[in-house]
């Protein structure tokens, strides 16, 4: 059996300054880099996702609502989308982006990225000057694309430890998809952080869909 550490959309567009910041954002990113620092030893595998959006429909809004709709973010190919820079991927082995075309909350709905697409993107003034929307099929989204579930049970991973943002939605629909595809899933309550000042109905849901929470 083995192991998996996955870390859930620690991206610039979630932290402070970002265009979708979570309060605490930025010294999660640093906090998970200790975690791994201390702890890499105890996982077989470390992989990430990433929101990664170029027309999730009505997921955008002008007028969002925040819980089915929110300001544009992570937009495919911005430094918003890429993982914050206290982030650091060294042990990192594979990289799951997700939301092309849908919300996409969950990790397991992301897609293998590229190799070379672990480092982090230090944030540029106002975005500016970046790339637009990425191609459709950029990253290997067609029949041969590799999902996250693909991925864990060609490693014979059993078992996952799920950190990251944010602790009512994506981290939260990762671990409850976890669970539905039959992983023992294990959240780290304080590893992560999230959007609702008050997060106990999050952690009930999660519990009462068979997450441990540590």
């Amino acid at each position: 059996m083995s192991r998996a550490l996955i870390i859930v959309d620690v991206q610039n567009d979630f932290c402070e300054g970002g265009a979708l910041a979570v309060d605490g954002g930025a010294d999660l990113a640093a906090e998970i880099t200790e975690y791994v620092d201390a702890h890499h030893g105890q996982f077989d595998h470390i992989v990430a996702t990433q929101d990664w959006h170029i027309d999730p429909g009505a997921h955008f809004s002008s007028e969002p609502d925040f819980l089915d709709s929110w300001p544009r973010h992570c937009v495919a190919g911005t430094s918003g989308a890429e993982l914050h820079p206290d982030l650091d991927t060294e042990y990192i082995q594979a990289v799951f982006r997700k939301g092309q075309y849908t919300a996409a909350y969950s990790g397991f709905e992301g897609l293998l990225a590229p190799d070379d697409a672990v480092p982090t993107g230090e944030r540029k003034p106002a975005d500016a000057g970046e790339a637009g929307p990425v191609e459709a099929g950029a990253f290997g989204d067609g029949e041969d694309a590799i999902g996250l579930d693909d991925w864990l049970q060609s490693h014979d991973v059993e078992d996952v430890v799920v950190v990251g943002i944010a602790t009512d939605h994506c981290v939260k629909a990762t671990a409850l998809d976890g669970v539905q595809a039959g992983y023992s899933v294990t959240v780290l309550r304080a590893l992560t952080v999230g959007v609702a000042d008050d997060l106990d109905d999050a952690v009930a849901e999660m519990e009462l869909g068979g997450v441990d929470i540590a």
